[in-house]
């Protein structure tokens, strides 16, 4: 059978790994995206660059049979974008919009299957105080209770999807994904997430220099590497599983911790300052139970190796556009 996907945030880190392993599948792929890939995924057969908050453009997707969409695109970010409050309205309207969107034209395009991409945020604060026992089972998100309104409007859009099941009998697939990390990243402006910050800062300072921390650096998290998230997602779509399911790591550790795994990379010592900033949770940690009993799998990759290869990158990216404020001066 011909297989074509569509994947919207084809712009986006997670959505760029994804398209190339659709076009190494035999694919045939259509991202789409209100920006380009800024690192070099442009291995889609056709992308589009529009805004899904737009029904028409939405629409405008589906001028030939499409089997399968992903939908990835949200407006996110890391810690100082989702946990200040200053961007909670944005944050809402438009994700919520784009799901809106896209669900409703995969149905009324008979689209085979539809993997949504939900968030850890949707677990319980009250859970997850402890920072070594966090407790973010599939089973333990209500009472409903997320630390940020980027966590309620994934919850809320994981019900969208499931009520499109319900009734209207579409295959939804729901992950729900934990701190993915990799290379070709976000990694400065703002919007990054918590290991490409810390590699960021690390291959910024000299061997036994100083980066910032927010908060006390006690606070845990598992991360995933961006290879091992897109295989989770391919396996749950060919499987009969709807979710949502935890796509994420077991291997949790503090925040000081993630510091010196990445400074072993580095192969520098550095020291730490802490600094007030916004945190999320205390804890939080994958469990990966129910993806065993469903797939049969769950990532098996050290958190080291992973960082090893995003330290790489992100360094040569900071090498990358020092060269060219010098040629700038």
């Amino acid at each position: 059978m011909y297989k074509t996907a569509i994947v919207c945030g084809a712009g986006g880190f997670i959505g760029g790994h994804l398209v190339n392993r659709l076009k190494s599948e035999g694919y045939w792929v259509r991202g789409v995206d209100i920006k380009e890939n800024e690192y070099g995924h442009v291995n889609a057969d056709d992308f589009v660059i529009g805004d899904l908050r737009d029904f028409q453009v939405c629409k405008s997707l589906f001028d030939r049979e499409i089997t399968e969409v992903y939908q990835l695109a949200a407006d996110m970010g890391g810690a100082g974008y989702l946990f200040t409050g200053e961007n909670d309205a944005a944050v809402m309207h438009n994700s919520a919009l784009i799901n809106l969107n896209m669900l409703e034209v995969s149905r009324l395009n008979n689209v085979s299957k539809i993997f949504y991409s939900s968030s850890a945020c949707v677990y319980p604060e009250y859970n997850q105080m402890d920072p070594d026992n966090p407790k973010c089972a599939e089973n333990t998100v209500y009472p409903a209770a997320p630390d940020s309104e980027y966590g309620w409007e994934k919850l809320f859009s994981e019900r969208l999807y499931l009520t499109y099941h319900k009734n209207y009998d579409m295959e939804v697939r729901i992950g729900r994904f934990h701190n993915i990390f990799g290379p070709q990243g976000t990694w400065t402006g703002g919007k990054e997430k918590v290991p490409a910050a810390v590699c960021r800062k690390v291959s910024e300072a000299e061997d036994g220099g100083e980066i910032e921390i927010w908060g006390d650096g006690k606070q845990t998290r598992s991360f995933l590497f961006v290879d091992e998230c897109v295989e989770a997602v391919r396996r749950l779509m060919m499987s009969t599983f709807l979710g949502p399911v935890n796509i994420g790591s077991e291997e949790m550790l503090p925040i000081n911790d993630l510091v010196k795994v990445v400074a072993d990379a580095a192969g520098k010592q550095i020291r730490i300052k802490h600094i007030s900033g916004p945190i999320g949770v205390m804890g939080r940690n994958s469990d990966n139970s129910l993806i065993r009993e469903k797939l049969g799998w769950a990532p098996s990759r050290p958190l080291k190796e992973g960082i090893a290869k995003t330290y790489e990158w992100i360094a040569a990216q900071v090498l990358a556009s020092k060269d060219v404020e010098m040629d700038t001066v």
